[in-house]
């Protein structure tokens, strides 16, 4: 701001503040030293509340251990103060990522406006506690469906690329790197690294889930662990990270390591690992054992079609040896003077029914000539016609002197009517 800039209008330090919250304006605002005490004095009403959460940044000054208590589920967090004698009290395993109940009255800090649980009494959540927790839920997601065999499916034969989700320190990724590819040199991973235990595990492992489903060159998703407590597998269980798994498209297999009690996410992936150099057996095949069973089916496949041929072999010159194949003609030599037989036969009738056929032509042909009108004219007759072709047959149709046509046996001659009058 400079010195030609007008300065805002602020109220008076004199000025009547308003009563109540809803009388506030713009131009009347309550001050921040005005507003935080009545958030203390609201919050100062409130009854103490037992209350349940994970520990993380535990940190002690003087007689006071400050710490941080979060729920997993929902990933929100309040800040505590517990006496260090009670603290010490629960004994050293007490530390981040354990889960604690607290009697505690929430307190407004009015210098810097946060609110903090002021704990009057601390006790740890036993095992049992949480077992039942976990069995509740396990039954109520088994009730959706969510571990129902048929949702599961088969994982890639021959995965190219695999999604690691691991520890950023530990075993479980050289586990199962280096047993899946000492069966199977080609496969490739995109490793995610996270934190597998305490408050940050569900986030991370959640996302890092999400992450590789979404990826398409991902075949397979492994989440590895090499084992621990029941509360160091506790993320495990959460809601939101089972529920993350069992909506994953891309296959999931489940490696964190611990037989005595399987966390859920064992019962939502489609294939449950013993350890995490199981999933880096499981994941691929063995390419020794795959190029063994290769040659062995194409030995047999060579030993069944060389069996096959050389049964049809045998069937063959089964059939060539018979005596009808052997020698074909004995077969037609009972019919073979039958045959010829009949063939004589054939050719007397055939000459028969020409003979008779020959006969009757001649026959006819003798007929026609005895009755044609050539056979007449040649005898010596003539057929005598008129001027336009007709025959004459009575002298009394022609005229006298009318030009006639005289047909002979070896041509025609002209001629002229004569009318006897006699």
């Amino acid at each position: 701001m400079t010195d030609g800039d007008a300065l805002p209008n602020l109220p008076a330090a004199s000025a009547t503040l308003p009563a109540t919250a809803g009388e506030t304006t713009r131009e009347r605002p309550w001050p921040v030293r005005h507003l935080s005490p009545k958030i203390g004095d609201y919050i100062s009403k409130m009854a103490p509340v037992w209350v349940e959460g994970q520990l993380l940044n535990v940190r002690r000054w003087k007689h006071l251990v400050f710490v941080t208590l979060r729920d997993t589920e929902q990933n929100m967090s309040l800040r505590a103060t517990v006496p260090a004698a009670q603290f010490d009290a629960l004994g050293p395993e007490v530390t981040d990522g354990s889960r604690v109940v607290l009697h505690a009255r929430p307190t407004w800090y009015q210098r810097d406006g946060s609110l903090t649980l002021d704990t009057k009494e601390i006790a740890t959540v036993g095992v049992g506690d949480l077992l039942a927790r976990i069995e509740a839920l396990k039954e109520a997601l088994a009730a959706e469906g969510l571990f129902a065999p048929e949702r599961k499916v088969p994982l890639p034969f021959v995965p190219q690329f695999v999604g690691l989700i691991c520890a950023n320190q530990g075993d479980a990724e050289h586990d199962v790197v280096e047993n899946a590819q000492r069966r199977w040199p080609a496969v490739k991973f995109e490793i995610r690294r996270v934190t597998v235990q305490g408050a940050r595990c569900v986030p991370e492992t959640t996302a890092a889930i999400r992450e590789l489903d979404a990826n398409p060159n991902v075949d397979v998703i492994v989440v590895a662990r090499g084992g621990g407590s029941l509360e160091d597998l506790l993320p495990f269980s959460d809601e939101t990270l089972v529920r993350v798994a069992a909506a994953c498209v891309t296959p999931l297999v489940s490696a964190i390591g611990h037989e005595k009690d399987s966390p859920l996410l064992d019962l939502v992936a489609d294939y449950r690992a013993s350890t995490p150099t199981d999933a880096g057996k499981r994941i691929v095949p063995d390419a020794a054992a795959e190029s063994a069973g290769v040659a062995w089916a194409r030995d047999a496949m060579a030993r069944a079609v060389l069996g096959q041929v050389e049964r049809l072999s045998q069937d063959l010159r089964a059939v060539r040896s018979r005596p009808v194949l052997a020698r074909p003609s004995a077969l037609l030599a009972p019919f073979a003077d039958a045959a010829l037989a009949l063939h004589e036969r054939a050719g007397r009738a055939l000459v028969g029914v020409l003979q008779a056929a020959d006969a009757q032509v001649r026959e006819t042909v003798a007929t026609l000539r005895a009755l044609s009108p050539q056979a007449t004219l040649e005898r010596g007759f003539a057929v005598v016609q008129d001027a336009t072709g007709a025959v004459v047959r009575d002298p009394s149709t022609v005229a006298d002197d009318a030009p006639l046509r005289l047909r002979l046996a070896r041509g025609e001659l002209a001629a002229r009517a004569v009318i006897n009058p006699n």
